[in-house]
């Protein structure tokens, strides 16, 4: 074994930089400098940030670095689709033990490597910093362009417009339950394909990053993404915009019934999934039910769960009845010591 501390940082900076792409459009300077530089096509830059930790983001036994590599990207990028926006570039930041396998880092930037590959090819990792933690810490920083177009906000939806989705409901949820199940355990039984399905939608989630330039495009009036769980995240877009959104289960009743096969469990609790589970970085949005006094046709991936309507008591309605803004809260997880969501 050859761990990070045998060597040293120049080392492995070399091994890591060169598994991952440095992008071609918007890169102007990468790699190799005191920092980088992106071109900004129309004089403005989208920023988000996501910090993963080992314990309570992920668990070593349970995920793969080829895994942890991907899911740091994907999670990231949801955020610039979730504002209607796509991405330029990204910085890294990892901090891990010093005894930490070089394989193990390696692996982990071949991952990142083919997330940026499979869903945005044309951007890389310009850079990043490398320190050691008791802890494997991954930071990633995602930047973006809106090409001369306004942002999709979470706080645009009207009373009227469509509540739709695009991406899975559930799955990662359902998977993470699995995963607390023992189905990763040492000795397990095998299981179904559609189980470890599930299982990699919470490891390595592929939601579809591409919807939230088409969302803007078809004029979507309100958007984010769904990380923390429905009900959560539906609350947050609620407030902002001073609405309420009224999800009505019975429009993706397929779905539910799809995922309680797949998870092997009751039609209530394959919903209780969808509610509440994050991570499947869904993106919610909001578009006006006509135009041009002609109907809304949501664009593909979109399909509507819900409408909205003024602003009531509750910010966030299922069939009519108040929904609690039930979800992942990391400070209320690690007050109850709850890890890994």
């Amino acid at each position: 074994m050859v761990s990070i501390g045998d060597i040293g940082e120049r080392a492995l900076l070399s091994r890591i930089l060169e598994r991952m792409p440095t992008g071609r459009e918007h890169t102007l300077l990468g790699p190799g400098d005191d920092a980088a530089i992106l071109a900004a096509p129309d004089n403005r830059t989208v920023i988000s940030t996501d910090t993963l930790i080992e314990g309570p983001d992920f668990r070593l036994d349970w995920s793969t670095p080829q895994q942890l590599g991907h899911k740091a990207i994907v999670v990231n990028l949801a955020d610039i689709a979730a504002m209607g926006a796509r991405p330029t570039g990204l910085v890294v930041a990892l901090a891990a033990p010093a005894d930490t396998e070089v394989a193990f880092l390696e692996s982990l930037a071949s991952g990142m490597a083919d997330a940026l590959q499979r869903q945005a090819p044309d951007i890389g990792i310009v850079g990043g910093d490398l320190a050691t933690a008791p802890q494997l810490v991954i930071a990633v920083t995602v930047f973006g362009t809106l090409d001369g177009a306004a942002p999709v906000t979470r706080s645009g939806a009207n009373p009227g417009d469509i509540v739709a989705i695009a991406g899975a409901m559930g799955h990662a949820a359902a998977g993470l339950d699995l995963c607390f199940g023992g189905a990763l355990q040492a000795g397990a039984p095998a299981l179904p394909a559609a189980q470890r399905q599930l299982i990699e939608h919470q490891l390595a989630p592929n939601p579809p990053i591409d919807a939230g330039v088409t969302a803007r495009i078809h004029g979507a009036t309100a958007m984010l993404d769904v990380s923390d769980g429905l009900l959560l995240d539906a609350h947050r877009l609620a407030q902002a915009s001073g609405v309420t959104l009224d999800l009505r289960p019975a429009r993706w009743r397929d779905e539910t019934l799809a995922l309680a096969a797949k998870r092997g469990c009751s039609n209530e609790e394959a919903l209780a999934f969808e509610l509440n589970g994050g991570e499947d970085h869904a993106l919610l949005a909001t578009f006006p039910a006509t135009v041009d006094d002609a109907p809304t046709s949501l664009p593909v991936p979109f399909r509507q769960i819900g409408v909205v309507q003024q602003s009531a008591d509750a910010p966030v309605t299922v069939d009519g009845a108040a929904a609690p803004a039930t979800g992942w809260d990391p400070y209320a997880a690690a007050s109850t010591g709850t890890t890994s969501r």
